[in-house]
């Protein structure tokens, strides 16, 4: 009774100083002990650490630090180069002020189902879609959440094949790929999508006929590309005014896609990188590894799990091969590639020290006696269909963290092997579970604690009450909505 009880009120502590800002690098292990202590096994403390813990974190980092350092390499290289610009620019031309809103959710939608990382994508796109929004006149307290409809949701848990981190953790717990339950993840995407856009029109619209436009903002005195946004200021007392003020906004936003596209990359070589990320892990996924024999591998490494590995692998071989790519045919322009490639190798470290500190954590609360009552709970949700069990637990941790790939990695290291088997038990295709898991870990996890989301807000010089409504609306409710009707899909017709 004690030892459940201090997990839940470490969850909530977790919770709580996560929103206040504190590193989960040391919230982590401070948690951790304390649920240990409160458990009343004051020995076991430090063992839970250093055995339990770090045992558990460095066996995080063995699995996937080679996908975050590559990935959070090749998003720099693409920011950096000019690549994820050109092919910002290319898009807002081609669909114009009228079609905001879109336009900035293609765009991120675009660069982070190539590969990008997703905080690469907010820093680079916000500029854009400042000066996107301005000329349409849409309020600005929108952007946030076109930014995370196209960067937090159907290109990092649905569409098949995306590289995002999320998408890669089940692997090896069910020994599928990153292309797992394809045209499920499509029809789940879609929804995300669809309803996603429709939702943000919607609010675009209704705050139009209210008379709101951008609004004004302190950070707006001069705008990316030197837009002057004192010149383009909006007044809704004087309808003339405003239709001119529009106008120039629009001119200008214009005049300055069209100068910087006179000295950029072009949109097709900008893209070159981003299908080498797709295309060569479904080449290495459907093609190059099936027709291998791994005999001679498994042999000299008796313990490997070819099964488990192969998806990984085929994720490593294409970013090593775009980033190759981007460096090589000298894809953009860089002031300092030198200062670019430290500057991407640095930017893994965070995350991936934030995410392994979260497993170490998972693995000493999945230690307590406490846990057992906890799991089987979690278990008996529904014995006949393990996917609503493992959607409401993987939702559930990722909430708790404010981290999809953090509640995602503590759920499957603690319950991965109980899933595995209830799934073959009850005749479930691992590549649904796979899925149905990735998709569910994206949904709670933009509660208003969630790094990714004060981090956006920061970027975009708003705050959660301006904006984390919609935020919530596009990155919870859509997606937990799509998680229910591929559940239900898969269910009646299995993994397709």
């Amino acid at each position: 009774m004690f030892s459940t009880f201090a997990i839940v009120i470490t969850l909530l502590l977790l919770m709580f100083f996560a929103y206040r800002g504190y590193s989960v690098l040391i919230l982590a292990p401070i948690m951790a002990t304390l649920a240990v202590l409160l458990s009343g096994d004051f020995l076991s403390s430090i063992p839970a650490y250093t055995d339990v813990f770090m045992g558990a974190l460095s066996g995080f980092l063995l699995k996937f630090f080679p996908i975050f350092l590559l990935g959070a390499l090749f998003g720099r290289l693409m920011a950096d180069s000019g690549a994820a610009t050109a092919i910002a620019d290319t898009v807002v031309r081609k669909l114009g002020a009228s079609k905001a809103i879109l336009a900035v959710i293609l765009v991120c939608a675009i660069l982070t189902y190539g590969g990008v990382s997703l905080f690469v994508v907010a820093f680079a796109i916000y500029p854009i879609a400042k000066d996107l929004f301005k000329a349409a006149d849409i309020p600005k307290r929108l952007i946030p959440a076109a930014i995370a409809l196209g960067s937090f949701t159907f290109t990092m848990t649905a569409l098949p094949g995306t590289p995002a981190i999320q998408n890669a953790i089940p692997i090896p717990y069910y020994n599928t790929n990153v292309f797992a339950a394809p045209v499920l993840g499509i029809i789940g995407g879609t929804i995300m999508f669809v309803l996603g856009w429709w939702w943000l029109q919607s609010r675009a619209k209704k705050a139009n006929a209210a008379g709101e436009g951008y609004g004004q903002h302190d950070d707006e005195d001069i705008g990316v590309g030197g837009i002057d946004a004192k010149k383009v200021a909006v007044s809704k007392d004087d309808p003339a005014s405003h239709s001119a003020q529009t106008n120039v906004a629009q001119s200008n936003l214009a005049s300055t896609l069209e100068a910087r596209s006179t000295h950029q990359t072009s949109f097709t070589v900008a893209m070159i990188p981003l299908v080498l990320v797709i295309g060569l892990n479904a080449i290495l996924t459907y093609a190059i590894f099936p027709s291998m024999n791994f005999e001679a591998i498994q042999a000299q490494f008796p313990d490997l799990n070819i099964a488990g590995s192969l998806g990984l692998w085929s994720i490593i071989i294409s970013l090593v091969i775009a980033c190759l790519v981007l460096i090589v045919l000298r894809i953009g322009h860089w002031n300092d590639l030198q200062k670019t490639i430290n500057r991407g190798t640095y930017d893994s470290m965070l995350p991936i020290f934030n995410t392994a500190s979260e497993v170490g954590y998972g693995a000493v609360i999945a230690s307590l006696a406490g846990f057992l009552i906890i799991r089987d709970s979690i278990l008996n949700l529904s014995p006949d269909n393990p996917l609503i069990s493992e959607a409401v637990a993987m939702t559930t941790l990722a909430g708790i963290t404010g981290s999809s790939s953090g509640g995602l990695s503590i759920a499957l290291s603690t319950l991965g092997e109980d899933y595995l088997q209830m799934a073959v038990a009850a005749g479930i295709d691992p590549e649904l579970m796979h899925r149905v898991a990735v998709m569910a870990a994206g949904g709670l996890d933009t509660l208003p604690h969630s790094g990714a989301v004060i981090t956006l807000l920061a970027i975009c010089g708003l705050t959660h009450k301006q904006s984390y409504l919609n935020i919530a609306m596009v990155t919870m409710i859509i997606p937990l909505t799509a998680v229910v009707s591929i559940i239900i899909l898969g269910t009646l017709f299995g993994s397709f």
